[in-house]
């Protein structure tokens, strides 16, 4: 609890890059970094199950970035990863349902990501052959009788890793819309049905992994002086959307802010379940500045979800933002000027 400006963002976007290695307001690691300073440093110390600790630790600086566990750094990101689950919830989210699809694609990468190792890898692989196809895309754009061997050779490539991307997000999002319907139905006293499109420039859904493959080399075969003039591959997991469908309308297009912050909250409740289901344990929910957003029905019906079962850091401007019957005994922290303290009880 504190003062607007006075670090508790800061606070949860630590918690938060600490699991995931990526902050959710910047795509520049950079910009975390103290002005004047060369590096920064998050650690932190899990316990779960009352089994031995398990000590994080992430160093940010001007040459990249540096993961241990248990002080052994850690060769690739992917194996750090997943060690501390979390799923943060604040104003911005409702930019998942009505912002772009860049957005909706950021929200898949990084939360399937927290519990699967494999999707990381794969997607991975998907975007290094995506930027050696988009370079020798516009390499060929000058030239009057373009070499399409290689092309050839990235488009196979690059449709093997669309197809495992895609069809692992589909698996994803498959899961993920068991615990939504029930969620939202609840949310919106079964007024509202809530189901998950997954959409793209080629026919995917109900399709094997091999179907989707051979849909992706005749799309890029059928578009290849298109995607030469163009000099960038216009088809792949990297334009692809997520539709939410209320009552078989676009939330996006057609669904009041109630509607979609009610969509925000039955995604976020929905990754908690997942992950639970995935991992075994409860992730930590952040809810940064959320409650004062939510009417009151929301906000019970978040905290009621919450309640006795999940570690969860609130914060807050005042606690009249907070229902405190239905948050028992907090462990209140004020924080000032970036400094931290325990408030008794």
């Amino acid at each position: 609890m504190g003062r607007n400006a006075q670090g508790k963002t800061n606070l949860l976007e630590s918690m938060y890059f600490l699991a995931l290695t990526r902050s959710h307001r910047t795509s520049s690691d950079r910009d975390l970094i103290m002005w004047g300073s060369d590096f920064a440093r998050i650690s932190g110390t899990v316990i779960k199950d009352n089994s031995s600790n398990l000590q994080m630790d992430l160093v940010i600086s001007k040459s990249g970035k540096k993961a241990r566990l248990n002080n052994l750094e850690q060769r690739k990101l992917s194996s750090y990863i997943g060690n501390l689950n979390v799923v943060l919830f604040s104003p911005e989210d409702l930019s998942i349902v009505k912002g772009n699809p860049g957005i909706r694609r950021k929200f898949i990468d990084m939360e399937f990501g927290q519990i699967s190792a494999q999707y990381l890898k794969t997607v991975s692989q998907f975007r290094r052959v995506l930027k050696q196809r988009n370079v020798y895309l516009k390499k060929l754009q000058h030239q009057k009788n373009p070499d399409l061997v290689y092309l050839d050779v990235l488009s196979d490539q690059l449709s093997g890793y669309c197809a495992e991307v895609v069809k692992m997000r589909l698996d994803f999002l498959s899961r993920l819309q068991v615990f939504m319907s029930k969620i939202h139905a609840d949310i919106t006293d079964n007024q509202e049905e809530l189901e998950l499109s997954y959409s793209s420039a080629i026919d995917v859904n109900e399709k094997s992994i091999e179907n989707i493959y051979n849909n992706y080399k005749d799309v890029f075969k059928e578009n290849v002086k298109k995607e030469i003039q163009r000099g960038v591959t216009l088809y792949g997991p990297h334009r692809d959307d997520i539709k939410f469908m209320i009552n078989g309308k676009d939330a996006q297009d057609f669904g009041s802010q109630g509607q979609q912050r009610s969509v925000a909250l039955s995604l976020k409740l929905s990754e908690v379940e997942l992950i639970k289901e995935e991992v075994g344990d409860y992730p930590i929910l952040l809810l940064d500045d959320v409650l004062s957003e939510l009417d009151r029905k929301r906000q019970t019906h978040l905290l009621t979800s919450i309640s006795n079962r999940i570690q969860t850091f609130i914060t807050t401007t005042s606690l009249e933002d907070v229902d405190q019957t239905l948050v028992r005994d907090p462990n209140i922290l004020n924080i000032s000027n970036g400094v931290v303290q325990q408030e008794e009880i």
